[in-house]
């Protein structure tokens, strides 16, 4: 369990990182957008295609990141008033639920990934499906983490071990 758990962190950083990286990549194409329009006289035209298809990749990273480290909004203050074992199984149905989406969210992009192969993204000339490969990979990583820590809730629910919530920083 301890093995996973570290690796499901390391597949969060990795994550975290990607969109990072994703991010430091849009900043510098829009300054060569400014650069282009203002002191060239040349618009660079592809800036905009590529920053919609990295600002998909940053938000589903990101996303599947909160996922992992329980950073999403919720609303807690009713789940907070029950008693602990009471708790216990709703973050266990939550977590059940929030893995059924992930799976759906995967196969329908995959859906979606299939159909958008022959379209090419204008001025990319790149396949329609790279910005849908971004909703597969989140629904495949909100699966994964949401249904690990479900898994790992139960366990210890049935071992009578308290499942160790980790702070998110």
């Amino acid at each position: 369990m301890k093995n996973t758990e570290k690796l499901m962190d390391h597949l969060c950083t990795l994550c975290i990182l990607l969109a990072s990286i994703a991010l430091v990549i849009l900043i510098a194409t829009f300054g060569w957008l400014v650069f282009g329009r203002y002191v060239l006289n040349a618009t660079p035209t592809w800036v905009e295609q590529l920053a919609l298809l990295l600002v998909c990749y940053i938000t589903y990273l990101g996303a599947a990141a909160g996922v992992h480290q329980q950073t999403h909004l919720g609303v807690t203050l009713f789940r907070d008033a029950l008693g602990r074992r009471l708790q216990t199984y709703v973050k266990i149905f939550t977590d059940f639920v929030l893995a059924g989406f992930g799976l759906i969210m995967l196969l329908a992009s995959v859906e979606l990934f299939n159909f958008g192969w022959d379209t090419m993204l204008p001025m990319l000339d790149i396949p329609e499906s790279f910005r849908t490969l971004s909703a597969a990979l989140c629904g495949g990583l909100v699966f994964v983490f949401a249904g690990l820590r479900t898994v790992f809730r139960v366990m210890c629910l049935f071992s009578g071990i308290d499942y160790i919530e980790k702070e998110a920083f």
